[in-house]
């Protein structure tokens, strides 16, 4: 029997729901148990990608827990281990369990499975609105100062780079301490994104979140390779090899998937010819045992702590800030602040990766 992406027919879209509500959506699987979700359409492969892109098993998952929760309770925090590569050919389930359900607390678990084998794993903690008490501690980290982008027709000249009409949009905010006199772990990037189209009333906040959550795995561990000036592309011949894979995303039924994936690729693209006249005169003028190639760059974990769940759109700009602390040992770390277009600190995220670069090949024996 052939493959299918989807273990139901798909219904047609849903033109009152925004696209990535459209993209997130499960239908339970009540044959095979009460909290057993799978996705409704079929899940985006980037090309040139060891599996699904990861977003989506994060923000399914984070839907499936929420539905065997009380509306009054949102999550706070989630911890994502990514454990084999998803086949976008083949169904997910999602199996959520029960894990404690307190006054103040309640924890779920998730596994994603593909052919009986779990591909993602996640804990979630929800918490109770307003059981912290009237009396409180409260801090968080300010947003930079950026502008947020001008709506096209606004009077505003600056360039907002997108095309097509993806599930979410993502733009650069400028360039911070990315500098080359910088070490790397003091370097910045930020970025501006939010869903496309409105979320719809009946999607509710659980909707927002996982809009959010969706946004969150963009960008992210490539934040190593950036802070370290690496090219993602050695060559104008893998950069056009890359660009070409996008003309024909074979394993993409939505079109809207689609064209989000060629927004990304094509704002990196961008930003990399402008860059590689300099990174290809770079590597080609160092010795070999110095050039620096990215050779593998692949996501390990992944978490997300909501700090205000209620209190943001995933339809509206929000602005996030990445910086690496840390790489080493094959593998690199990455912190991201989200905050809504007002300021709040709504999500603080972390990922680890595997980061490794293209190794020398060792000089053949004469043996």
């Amino acid at each position: 029997m052939a493959n299918s992406a989807t273990l139901f027919k798909p219904p047609p879209l849903d033109s009152a729901k925004a696209p990535i509500e459209n993209v997130l959506e499960l239908t339970p699987v009540v044959d095979v148990g009460n909290d057993v979700f799978t996705n409704t359409r079929p899940l985006w492969h980037p090309p040139g990608a060891r599996g699904i892109y990861g977003g989506a098993a994060i923000a399914q998952s984070l839907a499936a827990a929420m539905r065997t929760v009380p509306a009054d309770f949102a999550v706070h925090s989630m911890h994502c281990y990514f454990l084999l590569a998803g086949d976008s050919e083949i169904p997910i389930l999602y199996h959520v369990e029960r894990v404690r359900d307190g006054r103040s607390f309640i924890t779920r678990t998730v596994q994603a499975k593909q052919r009986g084998r779990p591909i993602f794993t996640t804990t979630l903690s929800f918490s109770r609105a307003n059981s912290g008490g009237e009396k409180k501690l409260e801090h968080a980290s300010s947003m930079p100062p950026v502008s947020l982008p001008q709506e096209p027709g606004s009077g505003s000249h600056q360039r907002i780079e997108k095309s097509g009409g993806g599930p979410f949009e993502s733009q650069k905010a400028g360039v911070v301490d990315l500098v080359d006199d910088l070490p790397p772990q003091e370097k910045r990037t930020r970025r501006f994104m939010r869903s496309r189209g409105r979320i719809s009333d009946a999607g509710g906040h659980h909707a927002h979140l996982s809009a959010l959550a969706y946004m969150t795995d963009s960008y992210f561990i490539g934040t190593v390779v950036r802070v370290h000036d690496v090219p993602r592309f050695s060559s104008p011949a893998e950069l056009k090899r890359a660009l070409n894979a996008l003309k024909n995303p074979s394993d993409l039924d939505d079109e809207d998937i689609a064209r989000a994936l060629k927004e990304l690729k094509e704002e990196e693209a961008t930003d990399l010819r402008r860059r590689l006249e300099g990174a290809l005169h770079r590597v080609t003028n160092q010795p070999p045992q110095e050039r620096k190639e990215v050779g593998m760059l692949v996501s390990l974990d992944h978490s997300i702590h909501f700090h205000n769940p209620w209190a943001f759109r995933a339809d509206e700009w929000m602005i996030t800030e990445m910086e690496s602390p840390w790489a080493g040992e094959g593998r690199g770390l990455v912190l991201q602040k989200i905050w809504s277009k007002d300021g709040t600190l709504i999500a603080t995220c972390t990922q680890e990766g595997v980061v490794r670069l293209k190794q020398d090949e060792l000089p053949r024996s004469k043996l």
